[in-house]
């Protein structure tokens, strides 16, 4: 099983991935969310909008942010507690979309890690934010 223990964190220890959107993602998500939001959906009435193109739901990009979370850092076993976000920019289909997130902080009593949590595209940050988790201590 991938990822870490608290005993095993740092401060400025990151983890990173990349995800180009598609158009099944942004369906799936809508059919998972239940945002069928016409400026995701279609494409018409999203070029009437400040956007002129459909873009991704905000929150399928912090979707990948929970995933980078519970897969990698702190991994398996880590608890979200909160998560405060920050939309920049848009994203559209096409996109590469680079999640990061980074041990901002430790608090080795309640086993809570804060994360800086950013995704961007083409090096300019899309979503900002920071997240609170549990982590899994060593030997339960």
């Amino acid at each position: 099983m991938a990822g870490y223990f608290l005993e095993d964190l740092t401060l400025g220890l990151s983890a990173e991935r990349t995800h180009v959107v598609t158009e099944a993602d942004i369906t799936a998500f809508a059919e998972v969310s239940g945002d069928f939001n016409p400026v995701h959906m279609d494409e018409a009435f999203a070029a009437t909008t400040p956007f002129k193109s459909r873009i991704a739901h905000g929150m399928l990009s912090a979707a990948w942010l929970s995933a980078l979370i519970a897969g990698e850092l702190p991994g398996p076993g880590s608890i979200y507690l909160s998560q405060s976000l920050r939309f920049r920019r848009p994203v559209r289909i096409g996109d590469e979309v680079v999640s990061r997130i980074e041990v901002t902080a430790i608090d080795a009593e309640k086993a809570r890690v804060t994360l800086a949590t950013v995704c961007s595209v083409g090096g300019k940050p899309v979503l900002e934010g920071e997240a609170l988790v549990m982590a899994p201590r060593r030997g339960g």
